[in-house]
């Protein structure tokens, strides 16, 4: 999947710049966005969950010529702060295992067909027995960003195995989830802004390895969102924003999503980006919410139920 060879292929974000200004880059962010972030697109990765609980199959790659990946494949991105960029995602993406375990644990008393797809299956013993196609997927990421940051600098690198908030119930199980999901889709969607706005920074065969990422991140978002509409339809705003925010109580050791920006742009060099960069990320941010919120307006109680076909009280 990793090493053969792609054909020869236009630009994903649509006409290349050498060192495209403001306007130039927004254009190719919004082509992306349009292109990905499709409500067609949408609706067919939320219609594949159903699929995946009954016959988990990975998505497949398409072919990545990662020889030809170099440098000057960059643009309108200093390369310095696309290689430390390189370094927080690895870093981020690197303990899914973590991730994964922790998402299964919230979801397997309510929802254990949606905590296979996340995190397997785990015998008596708590030993990991099945991969969750979530896992699957993700952990390619790791390694191919590691790939590409030796084929961009000559240099082998180790990601920072970084520690996991676990598994932290309170006895309220369905409140546990809604706070733990929410911040779960809020971190899948700021993966999939980074990865088209990179998309928008690259041309050849390094722009084939942030495409797949991105897709993966769509897939994964679109899923939990969709469920998570199907799974809470009584949530809004108001609620979303006040759980976002603020943590359950003064003593809680958790971050809440103010920290984890700051925590995130710190870990993607913030600081040394360009206020042009900043602007075209913050752009991306708003448009592909534009998008998803458009979106969500067409996942009706009916449609949502359909869809899934299962009955709440078998999840209990």
């Amino acid at each position: 999947m990793l090493n053969t060879l792609s054909p020869v292929r236009e630009d994903l974000a649509g006409k290349s710049y050498p060192s495209p200004h403001y306007l130039q880059t927004q254009r190719r962010i919004r082509s992306l966005i349009n292109k990905y972030i499709a409500v067609e697109q949408l609706h067919d990765r939320l219609q594949d969950l159903p699929i995946q609980f009954a016959n988990p199959q990975p998505r497949p790659w398409k072919p990545i010529d990662w020889q030809t990946i170099n440098r000057n494949q960059i643009i309108g991105l200093d390369a310095n702060v696309f290689l430390s960029i390189l370094i927080g995602a690895m870093d981020t993406e690197a303990p899914i295992r973590g991730y994964t375990q922790t998402s299964r644990q919230y979801l397997e008393k309510l929802h254990p067909q949606m905590a296979r797809f996340v995190g397997g299956t785990v015998g008596e013993d708590g030993e990991l027995l099945k991969l969750g196609l979530w896992e699957k997927e993700e952990r390619q990421h790791t390694p191919a960003l590691i790939k590409v940051y030796t084929q961009l600098t000559g240099e082998k690198i180790t990601p920072k195995l970084r520690t996991v908030r676990g598994y932290l119930p309170t006895d309220d199980a369905k409140e546990d989830l809604y706070r733990h999901g929410l911040h779960r889709i809020a971190t899948e969607y700021g993966a999939t802004c980074l990865y088209i706005w990179l998309m928008a920074h690259t041309t050849g065969a390094l722009q084939d390895v942030l495409e797949e990422l991105a897709q993966d991140e769509i897939n994964h978002m679109t899923k939990f969102w969709g469920f998570g509409v199907w799974a809470f339809p009584d949530t809004g705003l108001m609620r979303i924003g006040r759980t976002l925010i603020k943590t359950r109580s003064p003593n809680y050791q958790r971050n809440n999503l103010m920290r984890t920006l700051r925590r995130m742009m710190g870990i993607l060099n913030w600081d040394a980006w360009s206020l042009t960069n900043k602007i075209t990320l913050l752009f991306t941010f708003t448009y592909t919410m534009h998008r998803l919120w458009s979106w969500n307006n067409t996942l009706t109680p009916e449609y949502l139920q359909n869809l899934f076909e299962l009955d709440i009280s078998k999840n209990k």
